[in-house]
């Protein structure tokens, strides 16, 4: 989705068609501004690792103890995406974004220097003020970073665009972090290696950032409010006026809080409980950034090129199962000498330590990104980096919960693999509260396994499904999953008009009223629920949202295309009482008949389905063909008949 500032410049079509994410980098619209936060993130935590490090392994301060050094440094990093993130919010929808980022930039190189100064006389105390300092830089190009991806891409590039960001901030998290843990380790010039190294990051993020072409301001009217605590309150409200994406942010939130648990622990993890040094926690480092790096890019791959938000259960379920089996992977390690890589990886067990942070941090990966595209594909246009801002807010205050509640776990006696225990159960019950309060997840999830594997789901024109405004999608109706499919065609919700006996259904009807379906019975049988199901039509559309409807009146019996009748006449009629005149796709689901679903089988003189399990094998092949949208005023239920029956035979 493209704002009309967007729409008017040309960045935001250059070559819009690319065979995959990666062809993005070919691109001036994405590949200087993935290098210029690529190079922020990479200094970002060059400078937070070695000063990690340096703390842990080199200074003795008694004001600070190594095990909660990690935890000291996340909080204060952190802190100021708390204090301004309203106030950048405001400022990157007020203003163009690249003069943004070019602003952000100059500010990096000025504490970066300050930085260097600091590690040259290895004073603790700058660094902690610089690293307050990075975070307001960090909090300052938050709000950019996620507002200038749908200003430039198109809602069918979310997915892929967040997903190179994503891959390329960890990416840029473990090179930051393996070239901080080896510089500042170097025998006597570690400390001025990292200085410079610092400061020449930030030179060179500052140089490509000269190359991100303008992204004009969505809101230039804003009127900034400079009081951060009423700004945070009304950017809070702001987003919570959007139930998804609110709670969107709360699960993003959540993940925030459940990686910085491990991130910031992994220094004493390694020393304390895997008996490694410096280079042992680099290693883990490593492995969790690769992870995160392949989850996020396979986001694009696994979702068909859409905001696939049913990857993010997925997601939830393989970080709960790897951070607890982290755990028993970990405890009981008889204690040895400190050891290094070489040693390290000699161990056997050592593996499954490392195999749980690799897997762990790849379904966080597959997690994260729809729900990053999500937020930014649903957002107001013109309030997308205030909502961000608000995401940051959210993040600061569960990353902030997490530093004090392992602090405290910590200072209760608890252990590192027992905090990591105790977060992979936390995450488990979290999930599920979010998964229950927003279902939209849980439906796209259950729609997603259906259609990859259960049956080999080929889908043709899905570019003809609007991404934004109301339609009507008419289908024929094959089966009892046909709108279980049709879910997991589209990249946005859908509202099915259904046969209220389909509700009766065991495990589909529960499924159908998650999804919020419309049940109608016959006006002979029940006059009120047929009206209340066209009122409740006219209302999905009125909002803008998709609405789908099976014109046949049931499933078919003998799998041939039976006559449409007049309800998508009267819903038609109805839109354009009031106003509306949504474009009605036609669809065909193809080489269903014969398939569980169908009414195939013949029992007791009735054709009936969910008779034969596997009756056709497993993973059989069944397709949706997408026609062209036709406008409401050429619609007739016999043309539109004659539509699918062309698209079933394509």
């Amino acid at each position: 989705m493209t704002t009309p500032a967007a729409a008017a410049t040309p960045v935001a079509h250059e070559a819009n068609a690319h065979a995959n994410q990666f062809a993005l980098l070919k691109q001036r619209r994405f590949a200087p501004f993935f290098w210029t936060q690529f190079a922020g993130a990479a200094n970002d935590n060059l400078f937070k690792f070695a000063f990690t490090v340096m703390v842990t392994y080199q200074l003795q301060l008694s004001w600070m103890s190594p095990s909660m050094a990690g935890l000291v440094i996340g909080a204060l990093f952190i802190l100021p995406f708390l204090l301004f993130s309203a106030t950048a919010g405001q400022l990157t929808d007020k203003f163009d974004k690249t003069k943004i980022i070019r602003f952000v930039k100059n500010l990096e190189i000025a504490i970066m220097v300050l930085a260097a100064w600091g590690f040259v006389r290895a004073d603790a105390v700058v660094l902690l003020g610089c690293v307050f300092l990075m975070g307001l830089h960090s909090t300052l190009f938050g709000p950019v970073k996620f507002a200038y991806l749908p200003q430039v891409l198109d809602a069918r590039e979310l997915t892929g665009g967040n997903g190179m960001v994503e891959m390329g901030t960890f990416v840029a998290i473990l090179l930051g972090q393996v070239a901080g843990g080896l510089l500042v380790a170097l025998p006597q010039v570690g400390h001025m290696s990292v200085a410079v190294a610092c400061v020449l990051l930030a030179l060179v993020g500052r140089g490509v950032a000269q190359a991100i072409p303008q992204a004009p301001a969505t809101d230039p009217a804003l009127v900034i409010n400079w009081n951060p605590i009423s700004e945070t309150w009304r950017n809070l409200k702001l987003a919570h006026g959007n139930v998804v994406v609110f709670r969107s942010l709360l699960g993003i939130s959540w993940m925030w809080f459940f990686g910085a648990v491990f991130l910031s622990q992994f220094p004493s993890f390694a020393k304390e409980v895997l008996h490694g040094n410096e280079q042992v926690a680099s290693l883990l480092l490593v492995v969790f950034s690769v992870g995160i790096g392949v989850g996020s890019l396979l986001c694009e791959t696994l979702s068909r090129r859409q905001v696939e938000i049913g990857l993010v259960p997925l997601g939830a379920i393989g970080m709960s199962v790897f951070a607890i089996d982290l755990y028993f992977a970990s405890r009981g390690l008889a204690p040895v000498p400190e050891m290094g890589i070489g040693a390290f990886v000699h161990q056997g067990a050592h593996w499954r330590v490392m195999a749980d942070l690799a897997l762990l941090s790849l379904f966080a990966g597959l997690y994260s990104v729809p729900m990053y595209a999500l937020i930014q594909l649903r957002s107001q246009p013109t309030h997308r980096a205030r909502i961000i801002a608000a995401n940051n807010i959210l993040n600061a205050l569960f990353m902030i919960g997490s530093s004090v509640i392992a602090g405290a776990l910590l200072g209760a006696g608890f252990t590192i693999p027992q905090i990591f225990l105790f977060t992979g159960i936390a995450n488990a019950v979290v999930a599920f509260y979010i998964f229950m309060l927003v279902p939209e997840y849980l439906l796209r999830f259950v729609a997603w396994v259906l259609s990859r594997f259960v049956y080999r789901f080929d889908i043709k024109g899905d570019e003809h499904i609007p991404t934004e405004g109301a339609a009507v999608l008419v289908c024929n109706h094959v089966s009892f999953i046909d709108a279980v499919l049709l879910m997991a065609a589209s990249p946005r919700p859908i509202r099915f008009i259904m046969d209220h006996r389909i509700f009766k259904v065991p495990v589909l009807g529960w499924l159908f009223r998650l999804a919020k379906a419309i049940p109608i019975a016959s006006q002979k049988d029940d006059p009120a629920a047929y009206e209340a199901a066209f009122a409740k039509a006219l209302e999905v559309l009125r909002e803008g949202d998709l609405l789908a409807i099976f014109p046949e009146g049931a499933i078919t019996r003998d799998g041939e295309l039976q006559p449409f009748k007049g309800g998508v006449m009267k819903i038609l009629e109805s839109a354009r009482a009031e106003g509306l005149e949504p474009p009605v796709i036609p669809m065909a689901l193809t080489n269903l008949w014969g398939s569980y679903f169908s009414r195939i089988e013949l029992r007791g003189g009735q054709n009936v389905a969910m008779a034969k399990p596997f009756r056709r094998g497993f993973y059989s092949r069944v397709g949706l063909n997408v026609g062209n949208a036709v406008p409401p005023a050429e619609v007739q239920p016999d043309a539109l008949r004659q539509r699918v029956s062309r698209l079933l035979a394509a």
